[in-house]
């Protein structure tokens, strides 16, 4: 599949509109055409300053009609093939790649903006007909009361639960919804209420993983918002967006979490996996947030600030069911549930962010881990380098160990 080779480009046009959108000039998404696809990047995914964003794409929308996931879409048993977290064919081919993984402890939380009325039936659907077994699922209201309906979020939280469960059949699965008002005018934006219930839930339930799959342009005082993330036996992890190449987002950029980059797989004209390259993920050096003790192995390329993302995770394109249909979607949307369901499944439960970011980049300095550990994405954008880089960070992951 070559469709999201260009999908930075469709990040950066999403970025000129930005003044645009902020003052109201826009009301819907952007349209874009690639190789005979219509990409739609949804109001929810373009930036907005002081507003937190979505990272997701839609492919084919006028396809979302189909009894099944569309033709080539990528499945929870193919991306497992490819990342060896399960025993698949030759080529790990779409079509037969039918092995999911079955692993899963302690907990899940996603934390979203929004109420999904079809959460539930919609999580059970996917599961049911990728051969997942049903989710221990639950939805809480961040606040305790029941946020409106906001269509764009619904995609989001479609694509969230349902891969973060199928990376992580076994883990408790929360979905915590919020709204963020204030002087009774609401916006479509996730709280950090909504963060610290999420927080509480995991670690109340043996530990596990937050995943954040939405973000907003860096500013000065970020930092103080990073402490959300720090609560004992939870590993957040976040959407590095899906702007392109020094364009910052956070949490994204916070020290306290896994920041997830964008990768696209290369198949052949018979859909077999040939290789992994940078997709269009968001990837740069803040300029607020110190570098953490776990980069000080990388400090000659980020000197005195973070670098990210710290991983990679494939961009384009996932198959989702909503509301009775399948579609396709894309974005770091996508990688950041994945990697957090891959990382629970895992099993090696740390008792912070900063444990397991120190684990993998412990890793990345031993060579001979690292080559069997992580892939490392070397194409796709002259940023890509051997090693680690702002296209995935150290890679993406291969295989269970070290995460």
């Amino acid at each position: 599949m070559k469709l999201c080779r260009t999908l930075s480009l469709i990040g950066a046009v999403a970025l000129a509109l930005v003044t645009l959108v902020s003052s109201g000039s826009a009301q819907t998404g952007i349209d874009a055409f690639y190789n005979g696809h219509k990409i739609v990047i949804p109001q929810s995914s373009i930036p907005r300053v002081g507003r937190l964003q979505t990272n997701y794409f839609i492919v084919d929308p006028q396809n979302w009609n189909a009894p099944q996931p569309p033709p080539g879409s990528e499945t929870p048993g193919s991306l497992a093939c490819v990342y060896e977290l399960v025993k698949g064919p030759k080529g790990c081919p779409v079509s037969t790649s039918t092995n999911v993984p079955t692993g899963g402890v302690g907990a899940i939380a996603i934390v979203d903006a929004g109420f999904y009325p079809t959460a539930q039936s919609d999580l059970d659907a996917f599961s049911s007909y990728f051969g997942i077994p049903k989710a221990d699922f639950t939805v809480v209201y961040a606040n305790g009361k029941k946020p409106p309906v906001y269509s764009d979020w619904e995609v989001e939280e479609s694509l969230d639960i349902e891969w973060a469960h199928s990376m992580a059949p076994k883990a408790k699965l929360f979905l915590v919804e919020s709204v963020l008002c204030t002087n009774k005018n609401c916006n479509t934006d996730p709280t950090w209420e909504a963060v610290k219930v999420a927080s509480n839930l995991v670690a109340q339930h043996g530990g596990g993983v937050v995943s954040m799959s939405w973000g907003d342009p860096e500013w000065a005082q970020e930092r103080n918002f990073d402490h959300f993330f720090t609560t004992p036996g939870v590993v957040y992890f976040a959407a590095s967006g899906d702007s392109g190449i020094g364009v910052s987002i956070h949490p994204g950029a916070s020290p306290n979490v896994v920041s997830v980059g964008g990768t696209v797989f290369e198949r052949d004209g018979n859909g077999d996996f040939v290789s992994e390259e940078y997709g269009g993920g968001g990837g740069d050096i803040s300029p607020y947030e110190p570098r953490p003790s776990y980069q000080d192995g990388i400090e000659k390329i980020v000197g005195k600030f973070r670098g990210y993302p710290d991983v990679g995770s494939d961009f384009c394109c996932a198959a989702i069911y909503l509301e009775g249909q399948w579609g396709d979607v894309g974005g770091t949307s996508w990688g950041t549930p994945t990697t957090a369901g891959i990382v629970n499944a895992a099993g090696q439960l740390k008792k912070s962010t900063a444990d397991e970011l120190k684990m993998i980049y412990d890793e990345y300095a031993n060579k001979k881990e690292y080559k069997a550990e992580f892939y490392d994405i070397t194409e796709g954008s002259s940023y890509c380098k051997v090693g680690w880089d702002l296209c995935a960070g150290v890679g993406s992951i291969r295989t269970y160990k070290g995460k």
